[in-house]
């Protein structure tokens, strides 16, 4: 074979081999149709920077901090500006502290949500590495109302992980006054 035609056919394989790694990366969500790199609903495993509250944590996405707040789930206030600790809200965060511990994350997003809530945080599912769902644990203990004024795939699901923390008394079910306001949305009184 002609120098010639080994470097066509050299330069042929190079171009099919973008072509199908950008196809691939395409479908995979790491790269953009213009070859820019993008962020997918389900990224990998993300390392958690630092916990802000029960329900918002914040990963870091190769370099940069990202906040998450976890779809579903709405734990008691510990940091909210103008809005006194609730209670159960500090223990919340603790359990949500020590339920992920020094363990790296991997991040979902719902199909029928948002991707992003009004103050710029992720939206996502947020899972242990051995498939156990952040927000049920929260929501199933007692730590965590179930969110359901937003639409989500697993509101039905959490709502019934609701109903057995409040019948079997668990967390703050127990320890709190939960009340329902008109929207719907669950809270629980200022810590004394």
């Amino acid at each position: 074979m002609s120098y010639r035609r080994k470097k066509s056919l050299a330069g042929l394989a190079v171009v099919l081999l973008v072509a199908g790694l950008t196809a691939l990366g395409q479908h995979q969500g790491w790269i953009d149709s213009s070859g820019q790199k993008i962020q997918q609903a389900n990224p990998g495993l993300y390392s958690v920077a630092r916990f802000v509250d029960g329900d918002t944590i914040v990963v870091d996405m190769g370099g940069k901090d990202e906040t998450v707040r976890m779809i579903g789930v709405d734990t008691p206030e510990t940091h909210k500006p103008n809005t006194p600790v609730q209670c159960y809200g500090p223990a919340a965060s603790a359990y949500t502290k020590t339920l992920i511990g020094t363990q790296k994350v991997r991040l979902e997003a719902d199909p029928t949500n948002q991707n992003r809530d009004r103050y710029g945080r992720l939206l996502r599912y947020v899972y242990l590495p051995g498939g156990r769902l952040v927000e049920e644990e929260l929501i199933k203990n007692g730590y965590g109302f179930a969110y359901t004024s937003f639409p989500f795939t697993k509101k039905n699901d959490f709502a019934a992980l609701q109903t057995q923390a409040k019948s079997n008394n668990r967390g703050l079910w127990a320890n709190c006054q939960p009340f329902q306001e008109s929207t719907g949305r669950w809270q629980t009184e200022n810590a004394s």
